[in-house]
């Protein structure tokens, strides 16, 4: 492996990738569950947007702020589902095809292509002509703490810092969590948005199929 991953020149993320393929098959990933205490985590940070998801990015649970912040936050949505057949997902994103390249490459990175689970979602989205033909680039790299812009419908444009936590006990899963910068106008516009009263939360306009 180590002399396959010199002749190919991969970095480190695809080598990681590569040697998870080479692994001995596991049994088919259950469907994830989290523990209470990652909820009551979570609603503890009440102006901070935050939610769980998993390797094939099915979101697991999230609290009132990330649901307010978009639908595709809502537990029982896929993210990768949602980020190339909801629409909405172009207005809310300015940065629409970074976001799907980006979201292509962290699945790749993460998901086993073996669990069958996952093998039905990218043979749905195949029928997507852009996530076909980034799905197609082998593209691999995880999702890491990064700037990520949005243009919601109700707080205008939000620029917020994106940091990925791992949950201990559950390989399986991460805490996406989304701040502003102090004191910048994203932080007040995502305060206000935040407000009781002045933002209603969503309603799911797509629900996760296994």
């Amino acid at each position: 492996m180590d002399a396959l991953t010199t002749a190919l020149r991969l970095d480190l993320d695809a080598a990681r990738h590569l040697r998870a393929l080479a692994a001995p098959p596991t049994e088919p990933l259950k469907p994830s569950e989290f523990r209470v205490e990652v909820q009551h985590l979570l609603d503890s940070w009440g102006g901070t947007p935050a939610y769980v998801r998993d390797r094939r990015f099915d979101v697991l649970t999230a609290n009132k702020a990330a649901m307010v912040l978009s639908p595709m936050y809502h537990p029982g949505h896929n993210l990768v589902r949602d980020v190339f057949l909801d629409p909405a997902a172009r207005s809310l994103f300015p940065d629409w095809p970074d976001i799907a390249e980006q979201t292509v490459a962290a699945l790749r990175a993460t998901a086993d292509p073996r669990d069958p689970r996952t093998a039905t979602l990218v043979a749905e989205l195949q029928e997507h002509d852009e996530f076909r033909s980034l799905w197609a680039g082998y593209d691999v790299r995880p999702s890491r703490n990064e700037t990520k812009r949005f243009d919601h419908p109700d707080a205008g444009h939000l620029t917020l810092r994106r940091q990925t936590l791992t949950v201990a006990g559950a390989e399986d899963q991460v805490i996406i969590v989304y701040q502003p910068e102090p004191g910048s106008a994203s932080a007040d516009a995502l305060a206000g948005l935040l407000q009781p009263g002045t933002a209603a939360s969503h309603a799911p306009t797509r629900r996760c199929r296994d």
